[in-house]
């Protein structure tokens, strides 16, 4: 098969994607399945990700022995350390300031699990999501400042903040920011500026999150502590058993799976399965996890159920969840955060459906940006919004709630999502130097924003040509990538165990995704709302669960539910199916196409 060939020669999906092979060193992934004894699958997979024999081991086994850094190697990381490490030994009032997202929500409960284990504690402030909007702002810290508090520390914002940070430094309010969003040549008045991405870092470790941030942080307070002498008297803390908090906030905050990310991500999870934290243990049981944790249960179970809070609850839910060692109020607020995911539900699906008809109304007015505004859409949900309507069309979206003031004035808050070679978080800062914003900021993969009404048809234009350039550079084309192809019978409990092993998967580290080609479907039923569940046959009798979420009221969905006897190639990701203590193999389908059109 040459470059250009289709994959399985499938040019045009039922989704309307090329099916490509995932690019591989042939050679590598010969070498690996050599040296290591691995099926030539499983070797091909791993040199599609990079990886060599001589790095193989580290991959198969990252350890933060070997992966994380010196913390003075980052700017503002010593000052920063000092000033937290002397609020501790003096017992200064201490507020962390928190973003209302997961990646928020772990960073704030990271370091108030620390100050608690050394006797002291924190006050946690999470700004409302309505009212007040992201990041810090003026009249909160003055707010602080005003309740006796002598240093705030900033966690997964701040590094915008201008206005608040100025306000602060007026008010001799203390702030240390600990953030990783994009930054610009001029940053805010703090006592320390903790950030992988300013632009006097090497860029070495620009794609940690907060909680990573935070994480390499508390190291940092912990060392100064330690060397001045704070533990002569008093046990020193085991930083590693709060690793579940940074593993949950990592894959959440959709960070490359990569080098010292990766290491946080599977010791983390390590740490999730003994269950100690009694917040994480109650939200998984709330969400019926009784499974060993993965990277799929952080991101798509945990994680949004975390992010409920923020979204249409009380913003601080979920770091307190995060924070408490109470087993009643876990459970309390476990089931609060579950009520709220099931009415974030409804009002997402409510809001995507319009978006849609306004997308479809538009008739495709842009080719590399959708965009698109409505009134009285919540604020909370617009971000999954964006991502749906991104996936859909294979193209960078923002979505825009629009609400008009008591004056008249019309305010959107607006969340973007990207694709991967289009740097929207960039766009954003343009577009507020530019001054189209009232403010905004973000990274290549996500943003968000505040705008003015008027503001709102020259911000499309702005951003739709930013993002124009980036994509004429490297044009677009709707692919998805494969690993290989397997026959029904391949589909197997053993290599599913085998694949295991190379996670944690996520950005950076795609979890394997097969064609299962030329399978049969058997029988196909709707089971939910609107998934679409199947059993496939192959030419050789095996049979495969399959599932495609929802699929129904999507092209594929039909086919695959009218379908029955018709042959089909069928690309998803292989999941372990356990049942009344039998194991078996459920596909999760991504894609399809008739295999008589092959």
């Amino acid at each position: 098969m040459t470059e250009a060939a289709a994959f399985l020669n499938v040019a045009q999906s039922l989704s309307g994607k090329r099916w490509q092979a995932r690019p591989c060193d042939e050679r590598q992934a010969m070498a690996l399945t050599q040296s290591r004894g691995l099926p030539e699958v499983v070797g091909r997979v791993l040199a599609s990700r990079g990886v060599t024999e001589e790095s193989c081991e580290t991959f198969l086994n990252p350890t933060l022995k070997a992966l994380l850094p010196d913390p003075s190697r980052f700017r503002d990381m010593d000052p920063a350390a000092e000033r937290i490490a002397r609020a501790i030994r003096d017992g200064e009032p201490v507020a962390v300031f928190g973003d209302y997202d997961v990646d928020g929500a772990t960073s704030a409960a990271l370091l108030r699990r620390f100050f608690r284990s050394l006797g002291a504690d924190v006050r946690v402030y999470v700004p409302d999501r309505i009212k007040e909007g992201y990041g810090p702002n003026a009249a909160a810290m003055l707010r602080l400042k005003g309740e006796g508090v002598r240093l705030v520390v900033t966690v997964d914002c701040g590094v915008s903040a201008f206005a608040a940070l100025e306000a602060a430094a007026d008010a001799g309010l203390e702030v240390v920011v600990l953030d990783h969003h994009a930054a610009e040549p001029r940053l805010p008045p703090a006592v320390a500026l903790v950030n992988p991405n300013r632009l006097d870092e090497d860029g070495a470790y620009r794609t940690l999150c907060a909680a990573g941030v935070t994480f390499i942080t508390i190291v940092a307070v912990n060392r100064v502590l330690r060397q001045s002498g704070f533990y002569r008297d008093r046990a020193e803390p085991n930083l590693m058993e709060w690793l579940d908090l940074v593993a949950l906030g990592t894959v959440c905050d959709v960070v490359p799976l990569t080098g010292l990310n990766r290491a946080l991500v599977a010791q983390g999870l390590k740490v999730m399965a003994r269950r100690a934290n009694p917040g994480l243990a109650a939200l998984s049981d709330v969400a019926g996890v009784k499974e060993k944790p993965d990277a799929y249960h952080a991101g798509y179970v945990l994680g949004p159920r975390v992010n409920a809070g923020g979204r249409v609850g009380a913003s601080d839910l979920g770091a307190r969840l995060l924070s408490t060692d109470d087993p009643m109020e876990a459970m309390e607020l476990a089931q609060r955060l579950e009520a709220h995911n099931a009415e974030r539900r409804t009002v997402e699906q409510a809001v995507l459906d319009e978006a849609l008809e306004r997308v479809a109304a538009e008739g495709g007015r842009e080719t590399d940006l959708v965009f698109v505004a409505g009134q009285g859409w919540h604020p909370g949900v617009i971000g999954i919004v964006a991502a749906r309507l991104k996936e859909r069309y294979s193209r960078p979206a923002c979505v825009v709630a629009l609400e008009q003031g008591a004056d008249g004035t019309v305010i959107g808050k607006a969340s973007g999502r990207s694709v991967r070679g289009v740097d929207l978080g960039a766009a954003v800062i343009a577009a507020r130097q530019e001054g189209l914003l009232i403010g905004g900021g973000g990274h290549r993969m996500a943003a968000g924003f505040t705008v003015a009404g008027d503001k709102l048809e020259p911000l499309r234009d702005f951003l739709h040509g930013r993002i124009s350039e980036q994509m004429a550079a490297a044009p677009l084309v709707p692919t998805l990538e494969l690993d290989g192809a397997l026959s029904v019978g391949g589909a197997n409990v053993g290599l599913v165990t085998m694949l295991d092993k190379l996670g944690p998967y996520g950005t950076g580290n795609a979890e394997p995704r097969f064609a299962v080609a030329d399978a049969r479907v058997v029988r196909a039923d709707v089971v939910g709302a609107n998934h679409v569940r199947c059993i496939l046959q192959g030419n050789d009798g095996a049979r495969l669960k399959a599932i495609a979420f929802r699929a129904l009221d999507s092209d594929m969905g039909q086919a695959l539910l009218t379908g029955r006897g018709t042959p089909f190639h069928l690309a998803g990701v292989l999941r372990i199916d356990r049942w009344n203590g039998s194991e078996g193999v459920q596909l999760l389908i991504d894609d399809a196409a008739p295999a008589r059109s092959a």
